[in-house]
């Protein structure tokens, strides 16, 4: 396509080589391959973009900012599920809750609040994912493990959220063995949360990227977030105000 975006075969392709890299990570850790769901990061990618991907047989996709997806969703006629993954700002919650079935990025229990109260005033339910701040960096956001069982308690009784279990963005590094203590980190406190009753009994693991996620689906990610290695390099985003 003339504004650099993957063509149709090139996207198809790279679509059957993540999946069978999906196929092989779960093999190799005694996983049925459904047990993976893979969800296309479409960030900064085009509408026709996601369509293409959808044709390819994809489905679920994340989207970081709001605002980006409000203005391209509309446009996309296949049937797809979108999921925020990025984080939320306060005002701009109800046009979440209209653009988007899951959000991956709960950080907090008033934005959970405040996501209940709109979806039940739009008269919609949420599935939502509570991301967990394992490393405690001052550039992500997330709750802390330690503050989570508190949390959870008071989110899993709001009415028009379901939670489905935990979100996970590691600190960043190009190793991706680097990431496998936070994935296990994270395994295991879906597991002890599903046993204390705060998660359901085989919580939803949203970790793994591009980069590392065969190392996320050993360690027992549900859901892994592809970005690059579906669409190909990401072109540099507009200058804000450009």
């Amino acid at each position: 396509a003339a504004t650099g975006a993957p063509g149709p075969g090139g996207l198809a392709q790279r679509a059957g080589r993540v999946r069978e890299r999906i196929r092989e990570a779960c093999r190799a850790a005694g996983r049925p391959t459904e047990a993976v769901r893979l969800l296309a990061v479409s960030k900064t990618r085009s509408a026709g973009e996601i369509e293409t991907a959808a044709a390819a047989g994809i489905r679920h996709f994340g989207e970081n900012r709001v605002q980006e997806a409000a203005a391209k969703l509309p446009a996309v006629r296949a049937e797809v599920v979108p999921h925020l993954i990025g984080r939320l700002q306060r005002n701009k919650a109800r046009a979440a809750v209209r653009l988007f079935p899951v959000v991956e990025s709960v950080d907090s229990v008033p934005l959970a609040l405040r996501l209940s109260r709109i979806a039940g005033e739009e008269k919609r339910s949420l599935t939502v994912l509570i991301q967990a701040d394992l490393a405690g960096e001052a550039t992500k956001t997330g709750i802390p493990a330690v503050e989570l069982d508190r949390a959870l308690a008071e989110i899993r009784e709001l009415p028009h959220l379901t939670v489905a279990g935990l979100m996970l963005i590691p600190p960043f590094d190009p190793d991706p063995e680097a990431a496998r203590p936070w994935f296990a980190r994270l395994r295991e406190l879906g597991e002890r949360l599903a046993v204390s009753g705060s998660l359901p009994p085989e919580p939803e693991l949203s970790m793994g990227m591009s980069h590392d996620f065969p190392v996320a689906i050993a360690e027992g990610a549900t859901t892994v977030r592809i970005g690059t290695a579906l669409f190909g390099p990401r072109t540099p985003p507009p200058e804000p105000g450009a």
